[in-house]
């Protein structure tokens, strides 16, 4: 149905993506409301809920794109899905959020959740770079890679736990109170919210295949671009939003947490059902990925308020600017 419809030109391409971007996230967004409801019916503290069902919630629109795209063989779309949208998350997002109010930078964020996210780039540029000895069969992530970041994304659920436990205080001024919904209406939700994510997931990828052929472009450079774009949407709202009220800090958690997780569980178990071979320019978009992590970092690092101030906001979106333009003239 969706390939007969396609057939009429770019423009229901098009039309399709949006679509189907507005489904992912009104997906993501009941799915999260709906199991948060049922998880405070029965009993689970708002921070086990904020660290598990709200955090995987928020990914959900990579994870389904992922999922879809495997699943249909479109693995440079897999990929480019998620180093796409730390780029984004980290150039982009983080880059407007600062110019519109400098970000205030959390101990925890400093010291682990930002370095994990510059281990994630780095470890996604040795798997695509070195062929590993264990069978596979070309270079890229394979199932092997795929465990490896399993291993480490299970770490890091352990130490957010340990830390939460060992925290009350501060994971409580982070954590959210779920909304008070009935039964009924909450299962409605989650029923709405995985049927939107599926329909959501199946017209993007579809169209972003048929886009790519019709504009003669690789998956790849639609992946890094529209794709990524749409699906890092909830948290440029977020974040800017948020530094438009002076309350920019909470950026950082919500940019470094989506890249963990789209790198050490989305790109993980994407890499894990299905090997991902690399693709023209996968190098480079890896360094990208940990270099924002980076420049974030070290601005943090050298700022006596540790915050990131405008001037680096403006780096990061020039140096993304640069990096788009390179991408672009080298299709």
């Amino acid at each position: 149905m969706i390939e007969q419809l396609l057939a009429y030109g770019w423009w229901v391409a098009a039309l399709f993506i949006v679509i189907g971007f507005v489904a992912l996230v009104k997906g993501a967004d009941w799915l999260v409301d709906g199991a948060s409801a049922i998880a405070k019916q029965f009993g689970i503290s708002d921070i086990v809920i904020g660290l598990t069902v709200v955090a995987f919630g928020t990914s959900m629109p990579e994870f389904v794109v992922n999922m879809v795209s495997v699943v249909e063989g479109s693995t440079d779309l897999a990929i480019t899905n998620v180093l796409g949208s730390n780029i984004i998350n980290t150039f982009v997002i983080l880059g407007l959020t600062a110019l519109v109010y400098p970000i205030a930078s959390q101990k925890r964020s400093r010291d682990f959740d930002i370095p994990m996210s510059i281990i994630a780039g780095v470890l996604v540029l040795i798997f695509v770079t070195i062929q590993l000895p264990f069978g596979e069969e070309t270079r890229g992530i394979g199932r092997i890679g795929g465990v490896v970041l399993l291993l480490v994304f299970c770490y890091f659920l352990y130490d957010t736990f340990r830390h939460a436990k060992d925290n009350p205080k501060e994971s409580e001024e982070l954590a959210a109170e779920p909304k008070e919904i009935p039964t009924r209406r909450a299962l409605a939700l989650i029923l709405g919210g995985f049927i939107g994510l599926c329909v959501g997931g199946e017209l993007i990828v579809k169209s972003a295949v048929d886009l790519a052929v019709r504009m003669g472009v690789s998956e790849a450079i639609i992946g890094l671009t529209i794709v990524a774009l749409g699906t890092s949407l909830p948290e440029l709202a977020t974040s800017v939003i948020a530094a438009t009220k002076h309350n920019s800090d909470i950026a950082l958690g919500n940019v470094f947490g989506s890249n963990i997780f789209n790198v050490f569980f989305i790109l993980a178990t994407s890499a894990t059902i299905h090997p991902l071979p690399a693709y023209d320019g996968i190098e480079l978009d890896a360094i990208m990925a940990a270099l924002g992590s980076i420049i974030v970092w070290m601005a943090v690092k050298i700022d006596k308020k540790r915050k990131v101030q405008r001037w680096a906001g403006a780096l990061l979106l020039l140096v993304y600017a640069g990096y788009l333009t390179y991408r672009l003239l080298n299709i």
